[in-house]
């Protein structure tokens, strides 16, 4: 999840090398932390957050399959 997660951000921003993913497995879910160059933000959080939904919408069906749960934070 983290290296897909990694993926579809660095292909998004200006910055690829800036992108890091850090992962907190929970009880019951896992949370993926997604930080990027601060130049780069509005590329991933989109017009009114529909490439932040996306995203995230993307990340809970792929976990969904594997039978797990995560959610995506994106950190400024």
């Amino acid at each position: 999840m983290k290296e897909l997660l990694t993926y579809i951000a660095r292909n998004l921003v200006d910055h690829p090398d800036a992108v890091s993913v850090t992962e907190h497995a929970g009880e019951d879910e896992t949370t993926l932390e997604l930080r990027v160059a601060p130049e780069d933000m509005g590329k991933v959080i989109g017009r009114q957050g529909r490439i932040a939904k996306e995203i995230r919408t993307l990340m809970r069906s792929v976990a969904q399959k594997n039978g797990t749960k995560v959610s995506v934070e994106i950190i400024d």
